[in-house]
């Protein structure tokens, strides 16, 4: 019997198989010795052992077509990334820091903004404005008052999506909004720090409709770079490449060289200063991660 894991929790897998329910399961040895484990989202091949109790055992998993490792969940499609325009406010520096994960990893990306019922119209375009050119879907709505759910659900149909995003932002209301099945649990916003406590405990697939998977998956408050070379990071900004044809130097980094394309852009503002100042950030960070390990091998050869 095929099937598809929504949840894991304590050693047991639960298996969605279609138009018979979910069953509780157990992964079989083999897959420890081989040091394989099940994921949130596999496609898996189960036994039955308790017809009564919906129990099963996992006897394999189907290759998949993505794996990603934060979260850890297999088959996404594509990531909803979900900020707030306010109450936090909008942290640029993380959302690029998720845009950038996302789509190492093979994702296609939408962009949500929740809350926009607390944003005047000039706080929504400065938003649009910073990410017209990221190669991102952009989206408004507002969990509060139902506003936006329609285009949200359209951008979901047919897909399986990984929902990620900061605490407070109202994640798991706007998760709520768009099935009715499953309702994740919401928190409280601290009034002084503007923060919501970590409501979501799990990696769960929630089914919205037919073939139509969403993924609520705990907040994060940081995030760093990891498995990237600086020289890669310039190809996860879209609105860099209309202009690097324009670089003297081929392997212009954007950074420091003369008659560079990109900085010739940013200046005449064709270029999103927010989305430029994050990348440089991360140059450099990328570039002292790089220095500290080449100074930490030559001190242990």
């Amino acid at each position: 019997m095929k099937g598809k894991i929504i949840k894991g929790i304590a050693g047991f897998y639960y298996v969605d198989v279609p138009a018979k329910g979910v069953y509780a399961c157990k992964a079989k040895g083999i897959f420890r010795k081989e040091n394989i484990k099940p994921l949130v989202g596999d496609d898996v091949e189960m036994e039955i052992t308790d017809v009564k109790d919906c129990e099963g055992n996992i006897m394999k998993i189907f290759p998949r077509k993505s794996a990603l490792i934060r979260p850890a969940v297999a088959n996404i499609d594509q990531a909803l990334l979900i900020f707030a325009v306010a109450k936090p406010e909008p942290n640029y520096n993380l959302l690029d820091r998720f845009l950038i994960m996302m789509q190492r990893q093979g994702l296609d990306c939408l962009i949500c903004f929740n809350k926009s019922d607390l944003a005047d119209k000039a706080q929504c375009e400065r938003i649009r404005e910073i990410y017209a050119d990221s190669g991102c879907k952009l989206l408004f709505a507002s969990a509060l008052k139902k506003e936006g759910i329609n285009e949200i659900t359209e951008a979901l149909t047919s897909k399986t999506t990984a929902v990620a995003g900061p605490s407070g932002v109202g994640k798991s209301s706007l998760v709520n909004c768009l099935q009715k099945e499953t309702q994740m649990e919401t928190g409280e916003i601290s009034e002084k720090i503007e923060r919501g406590r970590h409501t979501t405990r799990h990696s769960e697939l929630i089914a919205i409709s037919d073939n139509t998977y969403i993924m609520d998956t705990p907040g994060f408050s940081s995030l760093s770079l990891f498995d990237i070379e600086k020289e890669e990071l310039k190809r996860f900004y879209p609105e860099f490449t209309p202009y690097e044809g324009k670089c003297r130097f081929l392997t212009c980094t954007h950074i420091h060289e003369p008659d560079c394309g990109v900085k010739n852009a940013l200046s005449e503002n064709r270029i999103s200063r927010v989305r430029y100042d994050n990348y440089g950030m991360f140059y450099e960070e990328l570039r002292s991660k790089e220095t500290l390990k080449k100074s930490e091998n030559r001190r242990y050869q």
